[in-house]
């Protein structure tokens, strides 16, 4: 099984022009199922402070990167807790321990980028801007929703904040997404796609599909897999005949493989940025695997039994939050402003709680809105 040792690299890219991006000091082998691979020690960097290394993402980045990981953190746990409340209804797909991937992703963005997400879409639509409040009255089915409690959990859409859905059919926003970037291509608009999927996406038809047009098309897109590894219930190892669910697919598509620690914010914004530039330069699409482990099953109905004993508390010990916190220690960050942070992210989620608690079910006149298009010639063309 995989541990986080061998994903404590701060980027590894298998090509020379992402590699300009990725400053690392030394290798180190890296195991799965007896196949060996090659990722950058972090252990072995100088330390921040003395590198200098601030200049590249700047300390107000960082801050803002911090603050957007305790956000996820604090408001999917207030969820977890809402729905032991029996105040969340149905199910939920949480981001507890990946939250580094859609932090990194959301802070390199421009203005106009847009998101496509999976179920477990809460913490990129957060990290997009949406409200704390929006999310949650939305989870626990309450007027003040995104859209107003008739969504759910795993259907956040915020067209506002770039957020262009969540979808609960595994795959089915890869074909979406470049067609979105298509859009961008065809009006020669400079925003980027980027889409959201698990590593369990890598298996389906519409991953390829979708891979493989964006490539020949040469669109502005960006596909993320949250390679946490494990599908609904099955580790993705016991069904891949490659290392890497993503990355040792994207040469058959003329991409380059690019594996980053999903662990640590910085490593992930860096990914982010290079593929950003490369996309609105007319480079087109890339495939980006980041490593990383949820804390929790795959919905509140697992229990996750199916982990090795001691495999979760190995992971917690590379929380993406922990890691990120000692980060702006490094940096010269002082504690007050850390724990201030902390404070204020943490009256934002009670506030919202107690806002959702006491706002009203969505009035019965809109059960029937916003639920079908008509289809014709007008929308067709």
């Amino acid at each position: 099984m995989l541990t986080p040792a061998h994903f404590s690299a701060v980027v590894s890219f298998c090509c020379p022009n992402f590699a300009a991006r990725a400053k690392v000091a030394a290798n180190k082998h890296c195991t799965k199922r007896g196949n060996a691979g090659r990722m950058a020690n972090a252990e072995n960097r100088p330390s921040a402070a003395s590198a200098g290394l601030n200049d590249d993402i700047g300390e107000a980045t960082r801050l803002k990167m911090y603050r957007m990981q305790v956000e996820i953190r604090e408001a999917e746990q207030r969820a977890y807790d809402l729905f032991l409340q029996n105040l969340v209804k149905g199910t939920s797909h949480l981001s507890l321990g990946q939250e580094a991937v859609a932090t990194g992703f959301a802070a390199a963005m421009k203005p106009g980028d847009l998101s496509f997400c999976t179920y477990r879409g809460h913490a990129h639509t957060l990290a997009r801007g949406v409200p704390v409040e929006q999310v949650l009255g939305e989870l626990m089915g309450r007027d003040n929703g995104l859209m107003r409690g008739k969504g759910g959990s795993m259907h956040l859409t915020s067209a506002e904040h770039g957020v262009m859905g969540s979808y609960a059919i595994i795959g089915a926003h890869l074909p979406i997404a470049c067609g979105a970037a298509w859009r961008a291509q065809y009006k020669g608009h400079k925003d980027v796609t980027v889409c959201f999927f698990g590593d369990g996406t890598t298996n389906i038809g519409a991953f390829h599909e979708a891979l493989n047009f964006a490539a020949v098309w040469k669109l502005p897109v960006i596909f993320v897999c949250e390679n946490n590894l494990y599908m609904e219930y099955t580790p993705i190892g016991d069904v891949i005949p490659v290392e890497h669910p993503a990355a040792s697919r994207a040469s058959a598509y003329g991409l380059e493989p690019v594996i980053v620690d999903g662990q640590d914010a910085d490593a992930v914004y860096r990914a982010a940025f290079t593929a950003y530039e490369r996309a609105r330069a007319g480079g087109g699409p890339s495939l980006i695997e980041c490593k990383t482990y949820r804390y929790s099953g795959h919905s509140r109905a697992d229990p996750a039994k199916y982990r090795p004993p001691g495999e979760l508390e190995r992971w917690k010990e590379r929380c993406p939050i922990k890691i990120y916190r000692e980060r702006l220690k490094q940096f010269g960050i002082a504690e007050s402003v850390i724990a201030g942070i902390e404070a204020e992210v943490r009256k934002v989620v009670d506030d919202a709680t107690e806002a959702c608690k006491a706002a009203p079910t969505p009035p019965l006149d809109i059960i029937t809105t916003d639920v079908y298009a008509d289809g014709g010639w007008a929308w067709r063309n």
